[in-house]
C-alpha cells in the first residue's frame, strides 16, 4: 500500500454507511514481464487482461494474485495498445501503429493460440481503440483516412471487419484521430450505445452511437486542441453523467486543463476540475459501482481520483501509469511502464 489518506480515513470512520467517503488502497502486482503495460479489460472482479508492446499480453484468473504473461507468437515488433476480453479464454488484442502494424488479433483458448483476424490495408492508416458490446458486436476506431473518420465494425465476433460508410459519420477535421494511449477512446455502453473520444485536431469532440457503431455524431468539447492535444478516454457512469481526460502530451511537466464533463448525456461539455498531476491524463474511467461515485484517471506522472463527478481531483499515486481498468470498487488495475500492474481498490 503506497497510499491511504488520513484524512480521508478520519471521514470515512465518522460517516454512515449510506455516505461514506471511498478511501483507496493501492497493492503492487507481478506481471512476469517488464514490457510497457497500456489497456486493462476486466472481466470481472477475477479474470483480468491486459496489453502492452513487445506483443505481450497478461492475465489473471485470481483477481491478481497471479499473473500468466505471453507473446503473440510473430508479433514481438507489435504494440497491443488495447485489449478486448469477453471471458477467461476469449480476448481481442489491438496493435496499433502505421499501415499493415495495425491488427487484431483474438484466442479463444486463453491466450495458447491466436489468429490474425484484421490487417490495416492502408498505408496511411494508424488505429488505435477496440471495444465489444458483446461477443458479437465490436468497433475499432482509428485516425481519420483521406478526410474520412477511420471505424471498423464486426458484427460476427470479428471474423470480419467493414469499415462504417461515410454516410454514418461526421466529416472529419484535418488530423483528426485518437491517442492510442489507454485502450479508452471508444468505449461501448449498453443497448448499442457508444462513445469516442477524438483528438490532433483543431476542436476535440466526443463522437455517439446508439445503432452499435452504424451510425455516428459530434459535438464539441473545451478540452484544450492541436496536433499533440485533445481526448484520450471517456467514460459515463449513467446515461447523463460522463467524464472525458486528456490534454496535451506535448507539455508533460505542465498542469492544465484535463477534463471535461457532462451532465446531458454527451450533449454539452464543459470543463472540469484541475488535475492534481502534470502533463495529459492518458486513461479515465467511473469505478463501475461506486457510491458516491469514483473516477479514476492516470498518466505518465501518475494517477488522480474523483469523488464528485470530475469537479475536484485527488491524488492517488506518482508512479508512471498509462492505462486502467475496474470491474467494481473491490476490484481496478492500473498498469504502466516496466510492466508494472497496481490493483486499486476502494473501501
Amino acid at each position: 500500500m503506497r497510499l491511504r489518506s488520513a484524512v480521508l480515513a478520519t471521514l470515512a470512520a465518522a460517516c454512515t454507511p449510506a455516505d461514506r467517503v471511498p478511501t483507496p488502497i493501492l497493492i503492487p502486482q507481478v506481471s512476469g514481464t517488464e514490457q510497457l503495460l497500456q489497456a486493462v479489460s476486466p472481466v470481472d472482479d477475477s479474470v483480468v487482461w491486459v496489453s502492452g508492446h513487445g506483443g505481450t499480453y497478461a492475465r489473471t484468473r485470481d483477481g491478481g494474485a497471479t499473473w500468466e504473461s505471453g507473446r503473440v507468437p510473430g508479433a514481438d515488433t507489435l504494440q497491443f495498445r488495447d485489449v478486448a476480453a469477453i471471458s477467461w479464454d476469449i480476448a481481442y488484442l489491438l496493435a496499433a501503429g502505421p499501415g499493415d502494424m495495425s491488427r487484431v488479433y483474438k484466442t479463444s483458448d486463453g491466450g495458447r493460440s491466436w489468429t490474425l483476424q484484421w490487417q490495416n490495408p492502408d498505408s496511411d492508416g494508424f488505429y488505435d481503440c477496440l471495444t465489444f458490446w458483446d461477443r458479437s458486436r465490436g468497433a475499432v476506431y482509428g485516425d481519420a483516412l483521406q478526410g474520412r473518420l477511420a471505424l471498423l465494425t464486426t458484427a460476427d465476433g470479428g471474423a470480419s471487419w467493414s469499415r462504417v460508410p461515410p454516410d454514418g459519420l461526421p466529416l472529419a477535421q484535418a488530423g483528426e484521430g485518437g491517442f492510442a494511449a489507454s485502450g479508452l477512446c471508444i468505449v461501448a455502453g449498453t443497448g448499442g450505445v457508444g462513445w469516442i473520444a477524438t483528438g490532433a485536431a483543431d476542436t476535440a469532440r466526443v463522437l455517439t452511437t446508439h445503432d452499435y457503431g452504424a451510425s455516428w455524431t459530434a459535438v464539441a468539447t473545451p478540452m484544450p486542441a492541436g496536433t499533440s492535444a485533445g481526448l484520450t478516454a471517456i467514460s459515463f457512469r449513467d446515461s447523463l453523467t460522463g467524464v472525458a481526460v486528456g490534454g496535451d502530451i506535448a507539455r508533460p511537466d505542465s498542469i492544465g486543463v484535463g477534463v471535461a464533463v457532462t451532465h446531458d448525456g454527451g450533449a454539452t461539455w464543459t470543463r472540469g476540475g484541475t488535475p492534481r498531476i502534470p502533463g495529459a491524463y492518458y486513461g479515465g474511467m467511473y469505478v463501475p459501482g461506486a457510491s458516491p461515485p469514483v473516477a479514476v484517471a492516470v498518466g505518465p506522472k501518475g494517477a488522480d481520483y474523483s469523488l464528485d463527478d470530475g469537479a475536484t481531483w485527488m491524488a492517488l499515486d506518482s508512479l508512471n501509469y498509462w492505462g486502467v481498468g475496474f470491474s467494481s470498487v473491490r476490484a481496478g488495475w492500473l498498469v504502466g511502464t516496466g510492466g508494472r500492474i497496481t490493483k486499486v481498490t476502494f473501501e
